[in-house]
Parts: C-alpha cells; structure tokens; sequence
C-alpha cells in the first residue's frame, strides 16, 4: 500500500483514466456487499462491533479490498474498516422509491445526500458514495430521463459541496440502462446474467456506454438454493474473470452473508452470501478468494512480443513523458523504437537520457531519419525494425497507462480481428484551451461498427498483427502529416479484415494548446482527406467529407443535437433492459458552417447585395445561421468540469465556426493540386484513330471461346493497370461499377463488366466504359458559372451583351467531352490488348450504332 508522509494526509482513490488509482499504485475494486444487517443494540442496521470485526477479518481472507453498505455506516465500521485496508463504498438510502417530482421529496434527498457524506466526510475508508441505486423504472418514466439524470447531477453536486474529493456514482441497473447522468466520477451498473454468452455482450456493451469513465459492476451473484453450490461456483468465477479481462475497474459481489434484510424484513427463501448466516464458508467462498486473489490481470492465452513504434518528429515537448510511460508497461516481452523523423528539437538528447535513467526496463531503441519523410515513412520504418508479432503504434505527444499492452493484446490474442485500437483521454494535467479543442470538431476518434468491431481506430493507439501490415505494404508513404490511420483501416477491411476495440487499453493524449496549433492540425488533416478522396472515393461525398458506417465516438461531437433521444421502454413500461437510442446529430445545419456553404451561399449573396439591396436581411441571415448554429455547439459540448473557464464555450463555438473553412480549404486545395495522369503517356496509334473514329466508345464486348470468370478477368486488368503505373480505385462492393481508372485532369473512367451465356457454349463479355466529369473539371466549370453570373449581375441584367459571357460554358463542356471520349478510346485500346491475350474475339461496332 502507498506510504503516506508523516504528518500528511492519507492518500484516497482518485479516478485515473478507465481506473482508480490510490497513491502511486492502480486500485482495482474486488469488492462484497455487506447487508443490510438486522439493527444491532443501538439500532444501526449493521452486526454488533464484535461481530462485525469477524467478518471483516472474513471479508479481508476473502481478498476483497472493498465493501459495499447499504446504509450510512457509523465511523466505529470505518475505523475497523480502515485498520483492516478496507474501502467502503457507501449507498445513500433516500426515498427513491417515490416520484421525486415536489420540491419537498427533493429536498428530503438532498438532505439525506448532505447527511450522509457529512457522517463519513475525508474518513480514510470511504472509496465513495452511490448516490442511489436502482431507481425503479416506473419512477423514472413518470419523472422523465432527462429530469431524473438532471436530479442524480444536482444529488452528485450537493455532495461534492459538503466534501469536494469524494466520488461519487449512480447504481444503475438494465431497467433503466438509458438513464445517463453526467457529474458522476464512474459508471456502476447492478448486473443479473447467468449465460456467459450474454453476460459478455453486455459488459461489452455497458463500456461502451461508460466511454471515458471507470465501469464497476455493482452487483452480480448467484443464489446457492436455487442454482446450487457447484454452479454458483463456476458461475461467480468466469463472472469475475470475464470482467476484468473486459477491462473493468472492478466488481461487487453481492453478497456476503445469507443474513440479510431488505425493506426492514429479514430475507428468506434466497441464499446469496458467500457465507452461511452463521458465517460459515461455503464452497463459493473459496471460488471468489482464488479468483480475487488473480484478478486484476488473469493471464493471457499467450504473450507475444510486442514492438511499440512511437514515430515523432520535434515533439520534445512531450516525448520524454511518452517514453518514460513506454518503460513502464505491465507487459513481459516487447520493445520500444523511436522513429526520430529528421527532428531539428532535443528529440535526440531526450531519447538518450530516457535510455539511462530509468533502470530495468526496455532500452529506447532510437533510428533517425537525416531529413523528414512523413509519419507513413516513418512509421514503415518501424515495422521494417520490429522484431515483434505484433506492432503496436502510439504518437510522442501520448502517454500510455501502464496496462495497455496487457488489454491490447488480450483484446486481440486469440480474436478474429488483425488489429486493435483504444480511447484516447485528455491528461488531467492538459491546459483548458487543449480541453476545449477536445470537444472540437475534426479529433482523433474510433468508429465503432459494433460494441466490438471497430471501422477506424486513431493512430495514436493501435496495433496489428506485422504480418496483417506487412501483406497490405504496410502505410501509404503519400501520408506524411495524417490519414495513414485511417488508410490502413480501410485497406485491411477491403482484405476481409476485421478490426477490434479494447475500451481499457487507454493512451493520455495532449491536445494542441493554442487555436493556431489546433487550426495548423486541421489543415494537416484536410491535406490528409485530398489524398484518401483519391484513394476511397466510395468513402466521401461529393464534397470530400468523410462516410463513415459505424458510429463515431468522440469527446467532439460532429453536429448538434435537435431531437431527444428515444427510449424504449417495453410494453406499459415494462421491458427489463430498457434502451436508448440517441439520434444522430444534424449534419443538415452542419453544412452551414462548411466551406461549400459560404462558397455558394455567404459570399454570393454578399455580392448580390452590392446590386439588390432588398437582399441585405438575406446576406445576413447567412452569416447569422453558421454563428446560431456554432454557438450550440458550443453549448451542447461537453466540457470537463474543472476545465470550465467564462471563455471555454465561446472558443469551442469559435473552433466549430473555424475548423471546417480551414479544413475544407486544405482539401480543396489538396484536390486541386493532385498531378493528373498524363493520358499522353497511355495513348498510342490506335487510340488515336479511335478517338477521331465516329464509332460510340461507351461500350467493348468480346467473343470468348469457353467459359470466362468475369471475376478472374477483372483482376487481370487489374494486374494490367499496376504494371502501367495507371492509378486506379477498386469498387469495395458499395458501388455499381469494377473500377475507376483516372484518366486526366478533366475526366475519369468507371469500367463495369458482365458476362453472357449464349447457346452453343458461347460467353460474351461486355465492357461498359462510363467516362465521368473529374472533381477538377466540376469546380472549374461550377467556378467558371458563378464567376459569369455574377459578371451578368454587375454589369446589369437588363443589358443583352453580357449573357454572351454564358457562352463560354458550352465551349467547356464540348472541350471536356472531347476528353471523355480520349479517355475512352485509350481504356478501348488497353481493354482489346489484354482480351488478345486472353483469346477473346472483339465484335466490331459500326459507326451510329448503339
């Protein structure tokens, strides 16, 4: 136990990250409910002193370092518990039982609340209170969820104010899973299930749930008479097995004794202690001490050698806190590279005095780049220098808890997934600007497909199998800033890969801590989002932003919330798991703050105002939208509490307001700036002839002799496409098209095939060549049009010459069908080069026909 200084107080168990921590060292909750007892002499609902100090002697055999009292306890029980190390975690009875919905019966729990934490105020012994537990679903649906999670906030409130250290929790339990209080320091959830299938899924759920908060199982347990002994012991052991290994910060078993009480009458006909109600153990008694005694870390299958890349370039700042954290790690067999990517900081100096002064641990290997290559190069780097199974990837301005490897390689160890990621939290220690940007758009999120199965994990905390890696070529050196995360998610699913997530295997990340280096992110970001539009088209929307198909999962939220959630409550209310679906946020008035918008709406019609000053209330009202709808963000964003500043709100609706101009004007800028292919280089005598020939190019068929996979001829001319350097983008099974071949500047190609069967044996394959309009050659029309337009409106509408501007647009379109058609023709000739390879038979088209 951590040594308190003489004279200093004793140390109590503070929330750290997805665990508790009590001095130096992390405190995992093995925790027994005690009672209620029936009143002793001086009519305490808890056993006589004397009895009392046996079965905490019991309790502490027991392994448990935490009980759990369903009334306030005298600090006679406090004091025992705290000579024994024992943490008490302390429900406060109220009334919960009546609609809480007058003044008066809100005033008598806030009563109870300050009543309670004043009796065990800063007692060494007290780990925390439960502010309630398991309000009955009947109460809430009267009172409302919204009303009844605010009331749990102002209960949690109310405590913090007579001891502001404390921490406090709700017990919840299924019937009311979508009661979500917010001021709670972590999330307990009373927990019935006795089908380990089940039981699994909804823990895995209940994290999710938890996101950033420690998750206690409050409550689980067996009852011998009904179950029996043997099978409350196989029962209570993978329960608490299972629960670790899913990276709680504990659990409660319920319960110690058969002697118990509810409602002030003794309970009979259940037998849910680990002991009998003379306090005799029973066999279950020994299943809970030998699995307490292995929890928290119950051992992994195996442990293969991890190698952690960390690749950093200038991030001195944080970087000796990153290694230092690194060295640390409760995990037996890995290694730690840096990839210093050409740093021009004290990278060097920090990575060799980390190397020295921290003894027994692994060395920092340290390989330098002479220049800086990107974050892909160096992050392929350190795949090519790893000697580990698997490789793990955290940022220099992370710090990670001691026990992520242990839950990233549990999570992943024997799964069907190739990789797996985790949250990244803010440092407690991160300045109020880094939490406002937290809650800013555009931040490092996961993407969550399932409760399990991750489509985006962020860079900052990830790791795959080498091998998984290694067969997809490992990054894409063209992401030298970011995206290389989220290139490689994508490309491993597109192998039939799956990717996991572990809710414990948490990273502390800094944030950028000023608006100019949070903006400067963004930009890196929208850079980023040009190349993956090239890359994943059927990823993004015609305007570049990103599809995703799971849910994402941020601090940040991604739009504003318009709608309440819905929740299903079951028949009259009466559902045992009642769920909570919270509506996705309008991406609708989003678009008002995006670059599109003031490109096509705000600056337009400022323009206009200048000749029509009837639209001056139009004009502005479209600045006034993006501001409305940027100030509730702002609102809406879910600041930490004691990072909360007059200013926190005003700057994240400021950020909300910035970041999407910013970020969309890197990737327009990226899209623009992308080298075209030069279709010179692909063309040849006979496409040529074709391009001047008067014959359609929409459509190629070929006679094939016998029976031709349409599967197999695609991934020729794919093979065909990678040997001529031509880029290129495969359909991933949302498109209606094989692939998109990019043809120039103004225009790209997309290749559909089909396969006939005819009589006689005979197999025609039929090529459909759709050539498209490139994102370059849409802006510049689209440009080109507002540009005329608006020249027309200077000038005068009234006035007949000007409109002869207009006439530019069909010179455009008649120039950029002329390159659809070259990019025809050269595809043409390229497709009846590989079908003569094949053996296939091209049927001729005449001139007008088709």
């Amino acid at each position: 136990m951590h040594m308190a200084v003489a004279g200093s107080p004793r140390p109590r168990v503070v929330v750290d990250g997805k665990f508790f921590r009590l001095g130096d060292k992390k405190f995992y909750v093995k925790g027994i409910a005690y009672g209620p007892l029936p009143p002793n002499a001086q009519g305490q609902p808890f056993a006589a002193p004397e009895q009392t100090a046996l079965d905490l002697d019991q309790i502490r055999e027991l392994g448990a370092n935490v009980i759990r009292v369903y009334h306030v306890p005298p600090r006679w029980f406090l004091d025992m518990a705290d000579e024994r190390e024992i943490k008490v975690l302390v429900d406060i009875p109220w009334n919960k039982h009546l609609s809480f919905d007058t003044a008066a019966r809100r005033a008598e729990a806030r009563e109870a609340v300050r009543n309670a934490v004043s009796a065990c105020s800063r007692h060494p012994a007290v780990f925390a209170f439960s502010i309630a537990n398991e309000i009955p679903p009947d109460i809430i649906r009267w009172t409302g969820a919204e009303a009844a999670a605010g009331f749990i906030d102002e209960l949690v409130f109310e405590a913090r104010r007579v001891d502001p250290g404390c921490l406090c929790t709700y017990s919840n339990f299924p019937s009311t899973e979508f009661l979500r209080p917010r001021a709670v320091d972590f999330i307990t959830f009373n927990v019935y299930l006795h089908r380990e299938p089940a039981f699994k899924n909804y823990l895995a759920r209940l994290q999710m749930m938890a996101d950033t908060k420690p998750l206690v199982l409050g409550e689980f347990g067996i009852d011998s008479l009904r179950e029996g002994e043997a099978r409350k012991c196989e029962m209570l052991s993978w329960q608490i097995e299972d629960s670790f290994r899913a990276g709680l910060a504990g659990t409660i078993v319920f319960t110690f004794t058969d002697e118990w009480q509810k409602d002030g009458r003794q309970v009979e006909g259940w037998e849910m202690g680990l002991v009998s109600r003379d306090r005799w153990p029973k066999e279950s008694y020994s299943a809970v001490k030998k699995m307490f005694r292995a929890a928290p870390h119950f051992p992994l299958a195996n442990y293969p050698k991890v190698s952690v890349v960390v690749a950093s370039y200038n991030g001195a700042r944080t970087l000796k806190a990153c290694l230092e954290s690194l060295q640390r790690l409760n995990y037996p067999d890995y290694e730690i590279i840096l990839v210093d990517d050409g740093s021009t900081d004290a990278t060097q100096k920090i990575a060799a005095e980390v190397g020295r002064i921290t003894p027994n641990a692994p060395p920092v290997v340290c390989i330098r780049h002479e220049r800086n290559f990107g974050l892909s190069v160096a992050r392929n780097t350190g795949i090519t220098a790893a000697t580990g199974e698997i490789v793990a990837f955290t940022d220099s301005d992370c710090r990670a808890d001691e026990d992520w490897l242990y839950y990233l390689v549990g999570s992943l160890a024997g799964s069907e997934f190739v990789g797996v990621g985790g949250p990244n939290l803010l440092p407690p220690e991160d300045s109020r600007v880094a939490a406002a940007v937290m809650v800013s758009p555009g931040g490092p999120a996961h993407v969550m497909l399932t409760d399990r199965e991750a489509e985006h994990i962020p860079g900052c905390n990830m790791a795959f199998y080498k091998r998984a890696l290694e067969e997809i070529g490992g990054f894409d050196p063209i992401f030298a800033k970011a995206g290389d995360d989220v290139d490689v998610c994508w490309r491993l699913q597109e192998a039939g890969c799956k990717i996991g997530f572990s809710p414990s295997a948490f990273v502390w990340h800094y944030r950028r801590s000023t608006v100019g280096a949070y903006l400067k992110q963004q930009e890196g970001y929208g850079e980023a989002e040009a190349l993956l539009v090239r890359k994943h088209p059927e990823n993004f929307n015609s305007f570049g932003g990103g599809i995703w198909h799971g849910r994402i999962y941020a601090a940040s939220k991604y739009g504003v919330e318009l709608r309440a959630p819905v929740i299903y409550h079951g028949l009259f209310g009466s559902a045992g798991f009642q769920k909570i679906y919270a509506p996705e946020p309008s991406g609708t008035l989003m678009f008002c703050t995006t670059l599109e918008y003031h490109l096509f709406v705000t600056i337009p019609l400022w323009i206009l105002t200048g000749i029509f000053h009837y639209l001056l209330p139009v004009a502005i009202a479209s600045l006034l939208i993006p501001a409305g709808v940027c100030a509730l963000a702002g609102a809406q964003a879910e600041l930490p509490g004691n990072k909360i500043k007059w200013w926190s709100r005003p700057l994240v609706a400021l950020l909300f307001l910035l970041q999407p101009i910013v970020r969309g004007m890197a990737r327009y800028q990226g899209r623009l700036a992308q080298r075209p292919l030069e279709l010179a280089a692909q063309e040849s005598l006979d496409s040529v002839a074709l391009f001047h020939g008067g014959q359609p190019l929409d459509e190629v068929q070929y006679w094939a002799g016998e029976r031709i996979d349409r599967l197999d001829f695609v991934a020729a001319i794919f093979r065909r496409l990678q040997e001529r350097g031509w880029p290129n983008k495969s359909d991933v099974g949302w498109s209606n098209y094989d692939v998109e071949i990019n043809g120039s500047r103004w225009s790209h190609l997309l290749l559909t095939t089909v396969v006939e069967d005819h009589p006689q044996q005979r197999h025609l394959v039929r090529c459909r060549l759709r050539a498209v309009w490139s994102f370059q050659a849409k802006v510049i029309f689209w440009g080109l049009l507002g540009m005329e337009l608006l020249f027309v409106g200077v000038m005068g509408f009234e006035r007949i010459w000007p409109w002869f501007v207009l006439l530019t647009l069909p010179l455009v379109g008649w120039f950029v069908q002329r390159q659809r058609r070259k990019v025809q023709s050269v595809v043409t000739v390229f497709l009846d080069q590989l079908a003569k390879e094949s053996s296939l038979t091209k049927i001729q088209s005449e001139p007008g026909s088709h």
